[in-house]
């Protein structure tokens, strides 16, 4: 991960700034809670935690417009914070309560809200980038204007499903963004041992899907990009592709040592790379805001966090009988 490059002064208003600056933090604070809940076995089976990659889902989101579509991986919590869930529904959700945005039955990776056009939380590996395309087909259809961001890593990217996903795109004209979150790994597997070229977006090349490479540490960037894409597919021209290179400080999964790569590499991007930081950066620097109002955010952020933690304790389990709602049979 190379280290921050500033070309040009931002054009964005303090309000925009402090705006990304609070969803960034809260994802990073939610997530840090969230690991410590883990750790306390509260919440149990799988965990993968967002930590370094809010700036890709919350770039993305300023780019979205009211009934827009999300669909997404297990690495799912960030996207659904973005897209405005109660924090404490996801929090209770995780811990499987009652209270959870999924009732407590889909946990870490299987979240769902159609109210927010939240469509999951999966965890197979590359299966939401077909059900994007589905859902992107259902709006063509609908001649109602929105546009599907489907997320996927670069792992994800060697399955077969996804090419299949980009030829039938392609044919019919999908409105949809295929949102490659490369944080270097695949699992443990750095993308230089998994991949055959050094950028996936050119995959889309062979089926006439045009797409680029962004800088997913710089929720600027994100945004621009996001916005070239929307507009590339509500003018009627068919999906795009963003791969974003990013990078996830945590493990895999909270069960995921990590030893595949050194100490000194992770604080090296968390120096140079940081995507708060760097938001931070630009409000101080840019006299947008002050020491004090940072920490003030950051006081409200964690205060939210708190709330949402205590709420997914004090929520009960589902009863069994809640086994047998919202089942098709």
């Amino acid at each position: 991960m190379a280290a921050r490059k500033t070309t040009k002064k931002p054009n964005v208003s303090a309000e925009e700034l402090q705006t990304y600056y609070r969803e960034m933090l809260l994802i990073r604070r939610f997530e840090e809670k969230a690991g410590q809940l883990y750790g306390m076995g509260l919440i149990g089976g799988f965990c993968h935690l967002y930590i370094g990659q809010e700036a890709v889902v919350v770039g993305l989101e300023a780019a979205a417009e009211e009934g827009d579509k999300r669909i997404t991986s297990y690495r799912d919590h960030g996207h659904m914070l973005a897209c405005g869930m109660d924090p404490g529904g996801v929090m209770a959700e995780l811990t499987g309560r009652i209270g959870g945005l999924s009732k407590g039955k889909g946990g870490s990776m299987h979240m769902f809200s159609k109210e927010k056009h939240f469509y999951g939380g999966h965890g197979i590996v590359g299966a939401q980038v077909p059900l994007g395309a589905g859902l992107a087909f259902a709006d063509k259809y609908k001649e109602n204007g929105r546009v599907t961001f489907t997320y996927f890593g670069d792992g994800a990217a060697n399955q077969g499903q996804v090419y299949e996903t980009f030829n039938m795109a392609a044919i019919w004209g999908l409105p949809v963004i295929f949102v490659i979150e490369n944080n270097q790994y695949a699992m443990g597997t750095a993308q230089s041992r998994s991949t055959s070229t050094k950028d996936i977006f050119h995959r889309g090349e062979a089926f006439g899907i045009p797409g680029e490479i962004v800088n997913g540490m710089d929720v600027l960037a994100v945004k621009e990009a996001g916005e070239k894409a929307v507009a590339h597919c509500r003018a009627g021209k068919g999906p795009y592709i963003l791969e974003i290179k990013t990078y996830r400080y945590r493990g895999h999964s909270m069960s995921d040592p990590a030893k595949y790569r050194t100490r000194e590499e992770v604080q090296k991007v968390r120096e140079q790379s940081d995507p708060i930081e760097h938001v931070r950066e630009l409000l101080l620097t840019g006299k947008h805001a002050t020491e004090d109002d940072l920490k003030a955010i950051d006081k409200e952020i964690k205060e939210i966090v708190n709330q949402a933690a205590e709420f997914s304790k004090e929520s009960p389990e589902p009863s069994v009988e809640e086994l047998w709602t919202d089942i098709y049979a």
